[in-house]
Formats: structure tokens, sequence, C-alpha cells
């Protein structure tokens, strides 16, 4: 029996780029929350420091995403032999349950608000509003380059982008109370929000819950991996083929092949075939066909 094991690769560079990003989102919606509460004292306006609230929401998941990707950095110990890294789904999977309990919360008040409706103060709304879509457009266009491989950077950017819709649709109904009167304007924008927030939110926490999972990554094709794969030449039999992911971006493939020369080097070629998966952690155990002549057995305690 021979065993033997391939990993290409680094992630150092991009995590280090993703926590520059995420550094700079949370520099600016920090500075931003400050100035919204101050702002919100100041003018008197609850319907601000309601929104402070909401920035504080986001605050606290940019700084939850940042401290995941520099504990997904700490070397593997004994005790977690692959490190920290997954740290990082589990503040993306955290991410994903605070927006999916604003954007009920948001449908909440949009309903509240439709049977009882409140004075809108339109100076305010205006201003702090366009601050704030100033902001959230830089923060987005930090995040965006980092949210295709990281599904933690990914929670960030939808807690920005749903700041930012938010930002837009506050200036809209400030504009659109301000020239008509219709205070439902403000709750109707609020609901079409959440409604768009609800369904990302939703793919999010479905990509989490399947890495946690260790299911096999989305968009992988293991029916037809295993087909190549039992296609090598010296291949008899492929068995225990298991597809994971430890975190965003960092596949790994484990899998016992039966030969009838042990000795040849399968592991290259399995290696190979699994970069075009964008699988770089490969370890295969092939085992002579007359070691397996009674059949493959597995005991579970």
């Amino acid at each position: 029996m021979a065993e033997g094991h391939s990993h290409s690769g680094g992630h150092s560079h991009g995590k280090d780029a993703n926590a520059r990003q995420l550094t700079i989102a949370l520099a600016l919606t920090g500075t931003f929350l400050v100035v919204e509460v101050v702002y919100g004292i100041l003018s008197g306006s609850l319907a601000l420091l309601s929104d402070a609230g909401h920035m504080l929401t986001d605050v606290a998941a940019l700084a939850l995403s940042l401290f995941a990707i520099r504990m997904g950095q700490r070397a593997a110990d004994k005790r977690r032999t692959f490190g920290y890294r997954r740290t990082e789904i589990l503040a993306a999977a955290l991410n994903a349950g605070a927006l999916f309990a604003i954007g009920f919360y948001i449908l909440f008040e949009a309903y509240k608000r439709l049977n009882e409706p409140v004075d809108v103060q339109t100076t305010p709304m205006l201003i702090v509003a366009t601050l704030g879509l100033v902001v959230n457009i830089i923060s987005a266009r930090v995040l965006v380059g980092g949210s295709e491989g990281s599904l933690n950077v990914k929670s960030a950017y939808l807690e920005v982008m749903g700041d930012l819709l938010g930002s837009v649709a506050v200036i809209l109904g400030a504009i659109l109370i301000r020239f008509t009167g219709l205070t439902w304007i403000d709750p109707v924008l609020g609901a079409l929000i959440g409604l768009w927030v609800l369904p990302r939110t939703w793919t999010l926490l479905k990509a989490s819950v399947n890495v946690l999972l260790e299911g096999v990554p989305d968009g992988l094709d293991l029916d037809a991996l295993r087909a190549e794969i039992a296609a090598l030449p010296g291949v008899q039999e492929v068995h225990d083929l298991h597809v994971w992911s430890v975190t965003s971006g960092e596949n790994n493939l484990t899998v016992h092949l039966v030969s009838p020369d042990p000795a040849v080097n399968l592991t290259a070629q399995v290696a190979e075939l699994a970069e075009q998966y964008e699988i770089e952690h490969v370890t295969v155990q092939i085992e002579a066909s007359n070691s397996h002549a009674g059949g493959h057995m597995e005991i579970h305690p």
C-alpha cells in the first residue's frame, strides 16, 4: 500500500489583500457611525439614531470578518491540524444570520409604519444619507474584489451593499416625501431593501453551511471527477473519494485507488487532474489489486 500527497499554491497574499480591504471599509464605516450618532443626538432625530444602530451592526460585521481573517492566519497546532482558517466561514455564517435578522426587522418596521405613519424629518435624512451613500460606495468598491473568492468578505460586502441601497432609498424617500408629503414612501422603500437583502443572504448562508458540513464545493461535479480519475492509466478502482473545502477557495481531495502496480506515480496524475477542478490539496492512497481482493471495509466506532 502506498500513499501520496500533493499540495500546491498559497493563500497568504489573498488573505492579506482581504484584510486590507476589510480594514479600509471598517475605518470608513466606523468613522461615519460616530458622525451619524453625534448628528443624531444634536438634531434630536430618532430616525438618524435608528440608522446609526443599523450602521453599528455593519461595523460589528466588518470587525468580525477582519478578526476571522487574522485568526485564520494562525498556524496549525496539535489540536487544530487545519489551523483556524474555518473561522472565516463561521464569521460568514454569523454575518448571514445577522443580515437575516436585519432584513426581517426592516420588513416588520415597514409593516408597522404603513399602519401607523410617523413624521419624517427630511432635511437630516437627506444630509446624512448622502454622506452615508458616499461612504458605502467607497467601501463597496474596496470590498467587491475580494467578495468573489471569500464567503467571509462576501458577507461583509452584502452588509455594505444593504446599507448603500438603504442610503439611496433614504435619499429618494426624503426628496419624495418633501415634495409630496406621502410618508408611506419611507416604509415601502425600506421593505424593498429588505426584499433585496434576504435572498442574497440565503445564498450566502447555504454556501457557508455547505462548507461547515464539508460538502462538495459548489459547481464541482463529483461524478465527472470520479470518472476521470477512474480513466487514468493504472487505475482499476476508485473508492472513498472525498472533496471538501476548509474555507473559501481552499479545496481538498482524498481518494483510495486500486492498481495492479502500486509503485506507479498516480498521485501526480490525480493532482494534475484535480487542478482543473480548482483542488489544490490532494492525498492519494494506492492499494495493490491482490490486497484488495477481499473488498474494502470501513469500521466506524
